[in-house]
């Protein structure tokens, strides 16, 4: 079965019980401070999971484009991705264990025709927190598995969030099957690393919101949360040893061997991973390379490509011609890989150009520091700030030549100079996902009133392209080509002010995003989203699709300032602000 069928299959299931399809989140998490990128299907629904009605009702399934660098120094192996697809189920409120674990087994056994014999589960053994999970255990046992091939493990297994320090979370059942290969051991047993079992899905019932004090509270609304990996499950229904053996890599592989003049299976993954991730943060039209946050990021990729091009010798501008195929693969499901073609080509020939013409001094630099069998921070960090060579990529060049390399003293330096961090790629804020505290969410109507106050001060067609709260600050990116001046950022506070002071009501309504854009709702109309969409309205002032949370007047949000204004890249500037 190839990937496309998977998901189509696994949609059309889920709205045969009831659930409606959801278009995929943007890459990009909406008022997330905890990560740079969405990197699991919870982020889009996080208000939903903790009681807020959505449009779309209590049962939804999709196809959710994540993205996760934690693990980015293991992309080469035969599991390890960067970007990929979660296919999920979604019940806020609504069905709990009995109906996940019977349409789980349901889907694996009868559409996907996996043999049950070949089907092991976990579920949570229970500590101080939450008890042992034995319903779960009674409902695989009721439906066929034997009580040998279900396992009870530790909350380190079986246990899902939170995603930051409190919130949602709950104990997990997951599924795996058995290749047939030798057990390691006779304690080898589902989780173990060796082979023998593969994970292909994940249900996670979340029963707990956890405190800042640690505290497990039964949360009023139970809910399901369930996880299977496209790239992961499509080799698995394939008979391949690797992701890269499937569809979604062979043509990109074949691209990449085709314009190399050596072979390396390591390198040739790196490039067909990060580049695919690359063409996704791209084809959104909100990110470009640059020296922080999530352009950062894509820098890395496209820049860590190039390094590993370097190592194939292939010739010096390839990214865009590998992105072509990675474009033809993906078009029919995501339209914006053919609307923004132009965009995403053009920015990587940009950033390939940019980093070309430093690379080699770079290398050859490398090796002149690295004769003594170490670098120093100092020495690193001159790799990066002279010569463009990213701290990750000096770590990995002096991992392959058994090198030492001065972290911290690498970390003392760059402070000293630059506000970038290399934290960038792990997620720069700790804290609760999606952080739904009341000064959050005073944070998150501000920048409706900033997104509103832009609009009638510079021009209509402004439009978010970006957004980040933390309890401290609002950041809000939008589109504009030039610099504002002290007159438009004083007059912005004002009329931000000025309607705090009327202290506006706050409302929100459902209707299709057809209905939203007739009543003069802005939003990013196309695809993105499902049959029902909510909309704010600050009466009189701003209406916008949203997720929320927010406040019910704008009487109570203090005093808005503007404590800076800057560029991100070409065409897009970005506010920060607080409130007093």
């Amino acid at each position: 079965m190839k990937a496309t069928e998977l998901k189509q299959r696994y949609l059309e299931f889920f709205k045969h019980k009831g659930h409606a399809i959801m278009p995929s989140a943007s890459l990009v998490p909406e008022n997330d401070p905890t990560v740079l990128f969405t990197t699991a299907g919870m982020h889009p629904l996080v208000p939903f999971l903790l009681g807020q009605k959505h449009p779309l009702g209590k049962r939804i399934t999709d196809v959710q484009k994540c993205i996760r660098t934690g693990d980015i120094d293991e992309v080469g192996d035969d599991s390890h991705l960067s970007f990929f697809e979660m296919l999920g189920n979604w019940s806020l409120g609504d069905y709990f264990k009995e109906d996940a674990i019977k349409w789980s087994f349901e889907f694996l056994t009868k559409i996907l025709k996996i043999n049950k014999d070949k089907l092991s589960v976990t579920v949570f053994i229970g500590d101080q927190d939450a008890p042992k999970d034995e319903e779960s255990a009674k409902i695989w046992h009721s439906l066929g598995i034997p009580k040998e091939r279900i396992y009870f493990l530790p909350k380190k297994d079986n246990w899902w969030g939170p995603a930051g320090l409190t919130g949602p979370c709950g104990p997990d059942t997951e599924m795996f099957i058995d290749t047939g290969k030798k057990s390691c051991s006779k304690d080898c047993k589902p989780g173990c690393s060796c082979g023998k079992y593969l994970e292909i899905w994940n249900d996670v019932f979340m029963q707990y919101n956890k405190t800042k004090e640690g505290k497990y509270i039964p949360l009023i609304q139970k809910n399901v949360d369930t996880g299977m990996g496209v790239e992961r499950t499509t080799a698995i229904l394939q008979g391949k040893k690797s992701v890269y053996e499937t569809e979604l890599f062979s043509s990109v592989i074949a691209k990449i061997k085709e314009l190399s003049k050596k072979t390396d299976k390591r390198a040739e993954r790196i490039i067909a991973d990060h580049l695919r991730a690359a063409v996704f943060i791209l084809s959104e039209g909100r990110i470009v390379p640059s020296n922080l946050d999530q352009g950062y990021v894509l820098r890395r990729f496209i820049r860590r490509s190039m390094t590993q091009g370097r190592k194939l010798e292939i010739k010096e501008n390839f990214t865009a011609e590998v992105a072509e195929i990675i474009i033809s693969i993906y078009k029919e499901d995501y339209p914006e890989f053919t609307s923004n073609k132009s965009l995403i080509l053009n920015e990587l020939k940009k950033e390939e150009c940019k980093f070309n013409s430093t690379l080699d001094k770079g290398l050859k630099q490398f090796e002149k520091l690295s004769k003594d069998k170490k670098i120093s921070g100092d020495d690193a960090f001159i790799l990066f700030s002279s010569f463009g060579l990213p701290f990750e990529i000096t770590k990995e060049l002096a991992h392959e030549k058994n090198i030492q390399v001065d972290e911290k003293g690498y970390e003392k330096a760059f402070m000293q100079h630059q506000e970038l961090s290399r934290k960038s790629t792990e997620g720069k804020f700790k804290g609760g996902l999606a952080d739904n505290s009341e000064i959050t969410t005073k944070l998150h109507t501000a920048t409706h009133l900033l997104h509103g106050a832009l609009r009638e001060v510079l021009n209509k067609d402004i439009f978010q392209r970006g957004s980040n709260i933390t309890s401290e600050r609002l950041r809000f990116d939008f589109s504009f080509d030039r610099k504002l001046t002290e007159e438009e950022l004083k007059k912005i506070e004002l009329i931000i002010n000025k309607k705090i002071s009327e202290n506006l009501e706050v409302t929100r309504e459902e209707m299709s995003p057809e209905e939203a854009k007739k009543k003069g709702a802005v939003g990013v109309f196309g695809d993105r989203y499902g049959k029902k969409v909510s909309v704010y309205c600050i009466s009189g002032f701003d209406k916008q699709i949203c997720g929320g949370p927010h406040v019910s007047c704008t009487g109570i949000l203090g005093k808005f300032k503007i404590i800076k204004e800057e560029a991100v890249s070409a065409g897009v500037r970005r506010i920060k602000a607080i409130l007093e």
